[in-house]
């Protein structure tokens, strides 16, 4: 429908329809704008694309130039991924062993936490600590952020991996150990713990796999990680394959030898001796 004010388009989106209103001077006033902006960032596409082709798929002087800067981002990136998971190795840990021995109050506040840490996403958990708690007067800084985001994520899988493992203990040894005349402690280090760790095992590698993996969201708090340094080098010079290419090869570097060092682990403690 045409007005004197103006252009009426009227597009329907399922059950409802959204009628977009356009003055005609302004799209006169704005036309020309818009058609040389098009048309420039098509051109710069273009030109980048024959430079790209020219010096080959893969721009090889590109990846030497910023392979130190991918190096200390990794070296980052490992430092703070696995000071969070060592931490949510000790938060799980003490909360299976309030789980197990459902200490009253605590077993409730703790399966609180579990199904909080384990229900929201790292990035809200990361945007709370990084911006909502300098509103409460506590303020922290990235690599700081980070590593408690991890561990507050991180120690409710570890919490459950952990649980299973001494839920799957046999009863009968424990009462056997209790007649031997071993108390609660000497039970536990002696003969809960090495079979708990043994069945929660291949749990655990998953985890900590998991939360090396999960720290490709520290970008999103200005922290100087692999991720980070990628999106930086793509937005700053189009190089997409470049960077990409290097934030994989780098997370393989960091994430391959874990799981083959989780493999060979998880044989050895299966058949070592002990455990199931």
């Amino acid at each position: 429908m045409v007005g004197d004010m103006g252009y009426h388009f009227p597009h329907v989106f399922g059950n409802e329809a959204i009628i977009c209103y356009l003055r005609s001077d302004s799209v006169v006033r704005w036309l020309p704008w818009i058609i040389g902006n098009i048309g420039l960032s098509a051109a710069q596409g273009i030109l980048r694309i024959k430079a790209s082709r020219k010096a080959g798929f893969v721009n090889w002087e590109f990846i030497m130039k910023y392979l130190p800067l991918y190096q200390k981002a990794a070296w980052l990136t490992v430092r703070i991924g696995l000071c969070g998971v060592a931490l949510s190795v000790l938060i799980g840990l003490m909360c299976a062993l309030v789980q197990h021995y459902r200490v009253p109050l605590l077993r409730q506040l703790t399966a609180c936490y579990i199904e909080l840490s384990r229900n929201t996403p790292l990035l809200i958990q990361l945007f709370f600590i990084y911006y909502g708690l300098p509103k409460l007067g506590i303020k922290t800084d990235a690599p700081s952020c980070g590593m408690a985001g991890l561990a507050f994520l991180g120690g409710g899988y570890m919490a459950e991996a952990f649980r299973s493992g001494i839920e799957a203990v046999d009863k009968a040894q424990m009462e056997s150990a209790y007649s031997l005349g071993l108390d609660r402690w000497q039970t536990f280090f002696y003969v809960l713990l090495p079979q708990a760790v043994s069945i929660s095992f291949p749990a655990f590698v998953a985890n900590v796999i998991f939360l090396l993996k999960e720290t490709s969201v520290f970008s999103a708090i200005s922290l100087m990680d692999l991720m980070f340094t990628a999106k930086d080098l793509i937005g700053l010079y189009y190089q997409t394959v470049e960077s990409l290419f290097l934030l994989v090869v780098f997370y393989l570097l960091i994430l391959l030898p874990v799981s083959l060092a989780g493999t060979l682990l998880e044989r050895r403690i299966r058949y070592a001796g002990f455990g199931v």
